[in-house]
């Protein structure tokens, strides 16, 4: 009985964010759960870091984009 409630409340929540506007969609992402995910998050963040540290225009064009914000306000 309860979870009839639960069901009607989801589905109301649901037709009201179709009224807005919204659509539902469903993203797969990594398991963080999963043996090895942590080895592969820091592999893939080693190569990332090598490849930072030898494309100097690209540290050039963060920092000129970093200046850029000053003065911005939220």
């Amino acid at each position: 009985m309860a979870t009839t409630h639960v069901n009607m409340r989801v589905q109301k929540h649901r037709e009201a964010l179709r009224m807005a506007g919204l659509r539902p969609v469903q993203i797969w992402v990594p398991d963080t759960r999963r043996a090895g995910f942590a080895e592969e998050c820091r592999r893939q963040s080693r190569l990332a870091a090598q490849a930072d540290a030898i494309d100097h225009d690209m540290q050039q064009f963060m920092d000129q984009a970093l200046a850029d914000l000053d003065g911005w306000t939220e």
